[in-house]
């Protein structure tokens, strides 16, 4: 009887929830700003935000893989 195997790390998943967390923190910026009357700049708050959030995201999915 074998136990369960460890998922794989698949670098191609953690980049697309980086960038997939991003992206939908710079649209959510975007219609922020213009809400607000500047596009550009809510659009740059939202990427500004979404870093930290998709490495947390990333982090969050694959945090038993580093352990």
């Amino acid at each position: 009887m074998q136990g369960t195997s460890r998922s794989s790390f698949q670098p191609v998943e953690a980049g697309a929830v980086l960038a997939g967390t991003m992206g939908v923190c710079g649209g959510v910026g975007t219609l922020a700003g213009w809400a607000a009357g500047n596009t550009g700049y809510g659009a740059l708050a939202g990427v500004v935000v979404g870093l930290p959030a998709g490495v947390f995201a990333v982090y969050r999915r694959f945090k038993g893989y580093f352990s």
